[in-house]
This record gives C-alpha cells, sequence and structure tokens, in this order.
C-alpha cells in the first residue's frame, strides 16, 4: 500500500473564536457558548481563556459559572458558525480533491497527489494556517502524518494554532510516551481498565500480546493493536452527498431521569431541523442514539408518513422511539438524533397555503432563534419536568 500524505486540520475553540472574533469586547476575556446556567444549560464550547479555570465541552453550564464566574456565557449562533464553516471548507478544496469533513470545525485532506513528500506536506500546512488566518481572522492547528488517527491525534497535541508532524517511520517512538487515553476509541471507562492490567502508555499497550488485549476489550483489542503501532488503513473519503444529518452530546454524568432525557432530545431535534432547513433538505427517517453507563449503544429509527425539516415532527419522532428503548435501569451517557433518507426540498405549491404557513413559520423561529437565542419561542410539545420553571416565563418567549 503506498504511502499516504494526510492533514488533520481542526479550528481551535471554534465557536468561541467566532464569537470573540465578532465581539472584539471579548477578546482576551473566557467566553462560554452554552445553555444558560440558569437553565441547567450545558457548554458547547469554552475559550482557551475560560480552559484555563477548569471549563471544558459538555459540562453543566452551572458548574462552568461556578469556576469561571467572570466569564462571558453567550448562547451559539449555529448559522453564524455554518456560514464560517463553508468560508473554511473553501480554504480548504484550494489545497486538495479529497477532503472528508468530519464536524462543522474539521476536516482531512488527502494531499498524497498534491506533495511530493512529507516536508513539503508540513509547507502545505503552513500555508493553510496563514490563509485560515488571513481570510477568517481564527486560528487552527493542524496534524501531518502518514494516516489518519496520527493526524488527528497530532492535531490535538499542541493547541491552540499548532503544528505537528509524524513522520513515516517515527509513529511508534512518537506514540510510545502517550496515554492509552489518546488512542482513538478509547474513553475513560476502557483506560482505567487498560491501567489496571499495567498498561498506561501507548508504548505498553503495544508491547502486550494481542491475546491479552482480546481478553480486555474484546474485539477492539485487534484495533487498539494496530493503533499502538501506528498503523491505520483507512482511507480519506470525500462524501459530496449528505447522507444524513445529526446532533448528539455526551453527558459529563450518567443520566437516568426521563425527564431530562426528553429535554435533551428537543434540543438536538432542533439542531438537526435547523440544519436540515439550511442546506435545503427534509427527512423521511429519523433516529434517535442511546449509549449505557457500560457502553453499550443503541439505535432506533423510524420512517416518517412524508419527509420533514420541522422541528416539531422530529422531535415528537425522537420522544417515541426513546419510549420504546430499554433501559434496564441503565444510565445514559449519550443521546443523538439523526434525520436520514433525505430528500431535495421542493418547490412549494401555490395552492397549498397550509404547507406554506409552515414553511414561513419555520423560517420565522430560526431568525428569532438565530436574533435571540433558543429559548426565546418554545413550541407547546416540548416537555419540562414536573414543577421546572419556563424558560420563557418572566422573559419575552412565547410558546406555540
Amino acid at each position: 500500500m503506498p504511502n499516504r500524505i494526510i492533514l488533520h486540520v481542526d479550528m481551535d475553540a471554534f465557536y468561541a473564536a467566532v464569537e470573540q472574533r465578532d465581539r472584539p469586547e471579548l477578546r482576551g476575556r473566557p467566553v462560554i457558548v452554552g445553555g444558560p446556567p440558569e437553565q441547567r444549560g450545558v457548554v458547547s464550547a469554552a475559550s482557551y481563556e475560560a480552559r484555563e479555570f477548569g471549563v471544558r465541552s459538555a459540562m453543566p453550564s452551572a458548574q462552568a459559572l461556578r469556576l469561571c464566574p467572570h466569564a462571558a456565557f453567550l448562547r451559539g449562533r449555529m448559522a453564524r458558525y455554518a456560514a464560517v464553516s463553508r468560508q473554511l471548507m473553501a480554504i480548504l478544496e484550494r489545497h486538495s480533491d479529497l477532503i472528508e469533513r468530519i464536524s462543522i470545525d474539521e476536516a482531512f485532506l488527502d494531499v498524497t497527489g498534491r506533495v511530493p513528500d512529507i516536508a513539503a506536506a508540513e509547507s502545505l500546512a503552513r500555508q493553510v494556517k496563514r490563509e485560515i488566518r488571513a481570510d477568517l481572522r481564527l486560528t487552527a492547528s493542524v496534524g501531518v502524518a502518514p494516516n489518519k488517527f496520527l493526524a488527528k491525534l497530532a492535531s490535538d497535541l499542541r493547541k491552540p494554532d499548532g503544528l505537528v508532524v509524524i513522520r513515516p517511520g517515527e509513529a511508534e517512538q512518537f506514540l510510545a510516551p502517550l496515554p492509552v487515553g489518546k488512542l482513538w476509541g478509547v474513553g475513560p471507562k476502557t483506560e482505567r481498565r487498560l491501567q489496571s492490567a499495567g498498561l498506561r502508555t501507548i508504548g505498553e499497550l503495544a508491547r502486550a500480546p494481542i491475546a491479552q488485549l482480546r481478553r480486555l476489550v474484546g474485539a477492539w483489542g485487534d484495533v487498539l493493536y494496530e493503533l499502538a503501532r501506528g498503523v491505520d488503513h483507512r482511507p480519506v473519503e470525500a462524501v459530496r452527498e449528505t447522507k444524513s444529518i445529526s446532533s448528539e452530546t455526551t453527558f459529563p454524568r450518567d443520566l437516568h431521569d426521563i425527564a431530562q432525557m426528553r429535554k435533551t432530545l428537543a434540543h438536538l431535534s432542533r439542531d438537526v431541523a435547523q440544519r436540515l432547513r439550511e442546506e435545503e433538505l427534509r427527512a423521511r427517517t429519523v433516529a434517535i442514539k442511546v449509549r449505557f453507563e457500560d457502553f453499550r449503544t443503541i439505535t432506533r429509527q423510524t420512517t416518517l408518513p412524508e419527509a420533514t425539516d420541522q422541528e416539531p415532527a422530529v422531535r415528537n419522532a425522537a420522544y417515541r422511539l426513546l419510549d420504546e428503548v430499554d433501559r434496564q435501569g441503565q444510565g445514559v451517557r449519550l443521546l443523538g438524533v439523526r434525520g436520514s433518507s433525505l430528500e431535495q426540498e421542493q418547490q412549494l405549491s401555490l395552492f397549498d397555503p397550509k404547507t406554506m404557513r409552515k414553511a414561513e413559520l419555520a423560517r420565522t423561529i430560526s431568525y428569532l432563534r438565530q436574533r435571540y437565542g433558543p429559548a426565546v419561542v418554545r413550541w407547546a410539545g416540548e416537555t419540562r419536568e414536573r414543577g421546572e420553571r419556563s424558560a420563557d416565563q418572566g422573559a419575552s418567549g412565547k410558546r406555540l
């Protein structure tokens, strides 16, 4: 197999950085993007100034407020971040015809055919960073390596504004001193299991017999055995057609309260519906993803009578699917919502005023939320915990 040359480009504290760029008074200050602390919100992104106080993504906003009480708390502006993301991808497309977008702010680039060797790839990475800084007034961290696993690992090692190169033949030496938690797919629970067996570093794991790894983590042991040696055969896959739109969140503590699960599904459904409308798509299939405290992960899906980009339809389908899940008393550590079987939005019929009113209502709600925050408009079907004060009470929000 020929050696690949892969770049992984990852924006630094993307949501928070966009806010600091757009609002000069926030530059140099701790900025936290996410749900308000008084509404049991969750941190979506934290600036590096806030991270110095221990604030992290997926942390409850109330905890973030205790750690950094002087931070600026902002609601997310997904439409704004999506617009900047499109500018970012346009920059990356100047340098590779093979780009795999991983999320709104990161992507893999296969530059094997663009540069002769890893040294030239490092120069190209510096050029990409310069263009991002010049065009977007933002910073990115870039990893350069012979495969995707190593490139993504490298981009994360010297944030923010970092550039790390792993050359062919250097992978095992580079990986050896790093903790096993740096391996793709190794979460806190798996890391503790490996550590309890005396495998604390990637180098120690690389020297372990594959049979021992299989006993510890099952079939995943084969994957870890290769990754610990810097082996990853996955190609960069350019997906030009959107196959699905999804949103998910991992909880800092396992969730047992069904009302909180439904509340989370409502937020995720809102995000999916918003992005469907932005891409002028409708989903005929809605699915939920549930990961339990023992890392068992299941999905449930349903096909709708007609394709939709409407938040209530996505949310109600997600609620029904959650009701079908047998949790067996286990806590939930991750929830996700996905829309798939996508269809292009059709031109609205002039003789279908009901459909036109729904579309206009959706556009109006999107505008209001982008301008005033997600809680300014609430659908009547959104559930709340018994006795929980409405996010809209005492404010300007309306229930529909």
